[in-house]
């Protein structure tokens, strides 16, 4: 099968799925990355290896217009972590598919990993569905996989949890059967959107318990929580804690061990171990 590629390294792992399957690339359609929280160079690397066209401005019909006037119309367009809405490809091109992180109805939206993990969800998954024209991650679904989560789950073990599956999807079920099952896709029904997070939606609130804490700090992990901390503003990549009675008030940092810093929490203590008062954006991502 003859597939155009449209999206970055966050799921670019089901490009190298597709074609180690034997599937055949003919374009990335990609876009410029900041190098810090968005990469593309992976998915980059493979287009240039199969020597494909690379196109990093927003995919247009006129775009899946150019390919079936090269290719004919029997290839798929496979869309994984690309945040623009495609329209225009029904009748220009046999397949078009994208891969969600989440057991679709529930977790539509620009990155649910975070509210998964905030939310305290037990199980999560990885969905793949046909694309629609109408809306972001409503169409109906070629195959899913579900996975139970830990209580101590993070950001970046869903994350890796997630590309390994979204990887086995396509190799497997996307790769071996996508005829057949598009012939007869499960139909989502109702589900949730879920907004891209705000700085509101990353800032700690010591006035929690320890653990309600903690559980934020897992959620984000390397994009990093706010800490507000004597009219400071510190940015946390890491953090741990303990429960236990005391006096102090919610934010006082009670303790300092060189850039260790132990602040009061409802019912305890959370020691802040990885901060920077710069964003990652403008600290780099060394010397943290």
């Amino acid at each position: 099968m003859k597939f155009a590629f449209a999206g970055i390294d966050f799921l670019g792992g089901v490009f190298e799925a597709l074609t180690g399957a034997g599937w055949q690339p003919i374009k990335l359609f990609t876009r410029p990355c900041d190098g810090i929280y968005d990469f593309n160079d992976v998915v980059v690397a493979h287009a240039r290896r199969y020597r494909v066209p690379i196109q990093l401005s927003r995919l247009r019909p006129a775009d899946i217009d150019a390919l079936t006037a090269e290719h004919g119309r029997d290839w798929a367009l496979v869309v994984a972590g690309y945040p623009w809405l495609i329209t225009g490809w029904p009748g220009r091109v046999r397949y078009a598919l994208n891969f969600h992180p989440s057991p679709l109805p529930n977790g539509r939206g620009p990155y649910p990993l975070f509210k998964a993990i905030l939310d305290s969800y037990e199980s999560w998954g990885m969905t793949a569905h046909v694309l629609a024209e109408d809306g972001f991650d409503t169409g109906d679904i070629l195959a899913q996989e579900i996975f139970p989560l830990s209580p101590l789950e993070t950001h970046e073990t869903l994350l890796a949890r997630c590309q390994m599956a979204a990887m086995r999807i396509a190799a497997g079920p996307i790769a071996r059967e996508l005829p057949a099952r598009w012939r007869s896709p499960e139909p989502q029904g109702d589900g949730s959107y879920w907004p891209r997070v705000t700085d509101a939606d990353r800032t700690l609130d010591f006035r929690q318990p320890v653990e309600a804490v903690l559980r934020k700090v897992r959620a984000f992990g390397a994009i990093e929580t706010v800490a507000r901390l004597n009219d400071a503003r510190v940015f946390v990549a890491s953090a741990d804690g303990w429960s236990e009675p005391h006096r102090h008030a919610p934010g006082t940092i009670v303790h300092r061990h060189r850039r260790h810093l132990l602040v009061a929490a409802r019912d305890g203590y959370v020691q802040i171990t990885r901060w920077s008062t710069l964003p990652l954006a403008e600290a780099g991502q060394t010397g943290r």
